[in-house]
C-alpha cells in the first residue's frame, strides 16, 4: 500500500511540475511571439525605407551634380554605389563618403526608451567614410563595432506604421528627431548629408 501511495504522491508532483513549467513556459513564448511578429514588421518597414533611401540618393546625386557643374566644379566624384546584397548604400560627394547599411538586424532589437516600452526597431546606421574600408581586415564579430565608432546617425524603424521613426544624431549628443515613416527617407539622408558636409575638414598638427 506504501508504494502506491508513493507512486501517487509523486505523480501528483510530476503533474504539478509540469503545469509550473508549461505555465511559465508559454508566458515566454508568448513574449518571444510577439517580439518576433513586431521584428518582422518592422524589418518590412526598414526594407521599404532603404529602398527609398536610394531612390532619393539617386536624386540628390543628380541636383548635387547641377548644382555643382553650374560652379564650373567638375562633378565626376559625385556618385552613389550599392553591394550585391543591397544592405549598403555608399555616396561620394566630391571629399565626402558617406555610408548606409541595414546590416545587424538579425533578430528583435529594441531602442531603450526610458520610463517607456523599449521600442521594438530595425536600424539603418549611417556613418562617415567607405564602409567597405571601415570593415576590411575586420574580424566579423568586431564589425559592428567598427562601424559604430563611425557612426554619425541612425534612424529606427518601428513595427507600427503609425508610430513615428527615430533619427538619433551623434553630435547632438544623440538628440532624438521624431518623423513618420513617409517622410523618414528623405529627411534621414538630408540630416546626414547636412551634418557631414555642412562641417569641414581640419588640418592635422601636432601638439606641443
Amino acid at each position: 500500500m506504501d508504494n502506491n501511495f508513493n507512486s501517487f504522491d509523486n505523480l501528483e508532483t510530476s503533474i504539478r511540475k509540469s503545469s509550473v513549467i508549461q505555465e511559465r513556459i508559454n508566458l515566454v513564448s508568448t513574449h518571444m511571439y510577439k517580439q518576433f511578429l513586431e521584428y518582422q514588421r518592422s524589418t518590412m518597414n526598414a526594407a521599404e525605407t532603404f529602398v527609398k533611401i536610394t531612390d532619393n540618393m539617386q536624386a540628390t546625386v543628380e541636383y548635387l551634380k547641377q548644382s555643382f557643374a553650374a560652379r564650373g566644379v567638375a562633378t565626376d566624384n559625385i556618385y552613389y554605389e550599392t553591394d550585391d546584397t543591397k544592405s549598403v548604400l555608399i555616396l561620394h560627394i566630391l571629399w565626402h563618403t558617406i555610408s548606409f547599411t541595414t546590416r545587424w538586424n538579425n533578430q528583435p532589437q529594441a531602442l531603450y526608451r526610458g520610463v517607456e516600452m523599449p521600442m521594438i526597431s530595425n536600424r539603418i546606421i549611417a556613418l562617415k567614410g567607405n564602409f567597405n574600408e571601415i570593415i576590411k581586415n575586420v574580424e566579423e564579430e568586431n564589425m559592428l563595432h567598427a562601424v559604430l565608432e563611425q557612426e554619425v546617425a541612425s534612424l529606427f524603424i518601428p513595427a507600427e506604421r503609425g508610430q513615428n521613426c527615430i533619427i538619433k544624431i551623434n553630435h547632438l549628443g544623440n538628440k532624438e528627431f521624431y518623423i513618420n515613416h513617409m517622410d523618414a527617407p528623405r529627411e534621414f539622408l538630408l540630416k546626414v548629408i547636412e551634418t557631414i558636409c555642412g562641417g569641414g575638414v581640419y588640418h592635422e598638427e601636432l601638439r606641443q
